[in-house]
């Protein structure tokens, strides 16, 4: 009885240490901050000076990505940000489960410029009418996969501002950056509380507001067109959507036309549009492609 009492204890010890062994250290955060996680993300929010940095994680015996890794330790040393090597189980901790590989960076968040304080960039003649000016305006954007992807195209394509509403946006979390590929932290976002306000303004300063559509049968009192058939000459600002619902019926009636993607055969009932960031993709490279043609 005694041997098997003592094999019992022997295996409960045993099944606690794995248990220690396996729970991931508590790492004590720094108030207000937030994880940034992922290669591309840390790495831009380093060699930036937009948010206050902490710490930077990064995993012990990286192995293949050993000389990556030596890059972050200069970059962190340049910028004052202390280093700490952590199992792959601590990372994973630090950002729930999500996928960092091999990096974590604590700082402050990201937060929305207000388009009200905005400084106007320095483009040169860029509020001249006949200037080809582009942005990118997101109503009611709540996924923060789509946010970052939306930020990414709209980045790479060569959007000049992208402005988001503040009613039930998503805000700039570290997921929206790592589905941006970091481009969140070079790329500023605004944000306005009255985007219809904003869309008048800028229609009385002469750009034209263009709205985007999957189904044109939708739309009523404004002229719908394929993006294919968009031709711009003076500044212009394209209005996506939300997922579920689309552009609001108010901001419709706000746009001077409506864009939609031709689709490439008859569609099934219920695969009838796009994910929001890729359709937003196809529509600025199509608009995009001309500002490159014509130059400004």
């Amino acid at each position: 009885a005694s041997r098997e009492s003592w094999s019992w204890r022997e295996d409960g010890f045993s099944k606690a240490r794995k248990s220690l062994e396996r729970k991931p250290l508590s790492i004590e955060r720094t108030k207000g901050s937030e994880i940034l996680f992922g290669i591309a993300p840390c790495s831009l929010a380093l060699s930036q000076s937009r948010r206050d940095l902490f710490r930077l994680f990064l995993k012990e015996n990286s192995g293949s990505r050993r000389r990556v890794m030596s890059e972050f330790v200069l970059q962190a040393m340049a910028r004052g940000v202390p280093v700490h090597h952590v199992k792959r189980r601590e990372l994973d901790a630090l950002c729930r489960g999500q996928v960092h590989q091999g990096v974590c960076l604590e700082a402050t968040p990201l937060r929305f410029k207000s388009l009200e304080e905005a400084e106007k960039p320095d483009l040169g003649d860029e509020e001249s009418p006949n200037r080809q000016l582009i942005w990118l305006v997101l109503e009611q954007i709540q996924d923060p996969m789509n946010l970052g992807a939306l930020l990414r195209s709209a980045y790479f394509l060569g959007v000049d501002r992208v402005v988001t509403s503040q009613r039930n946006s998503c805000p700039l979390t570290p997921t929206v950056s790592k589905a941006s590929s970091g481009a969140m932290e070079v790329f500023d976002v605004y944000s306005t509380d009255d985007l219809r306000g904003f869309l008048k303004a800028k229609t009385a300063e002469g750009w034209e507001v263009v709205g985007t559509v999957s189904q044109p049968e939708d739309v009523e009192n404004v002229p719908v067109i394929s993006c294919l058939e968009f031709q711009w000459n003076k500044p212009v600002i394209i209005v996506i959507g939300s997922e579920g619902d689309g552009l609001s019926l108010e901001t419709q009636l706000l746009c001077h036309r409506m864009l939609a993607i031709p689709p490439g055969r008859a569609l099934h009932p219920g695969i009838e549009s796009l994910n929001v960031s890729v359709a937003t993709g196809i529509l600025l490279h199509s608009i995009c492609s001309q500002k490159l043609k014509h130059g400004d």
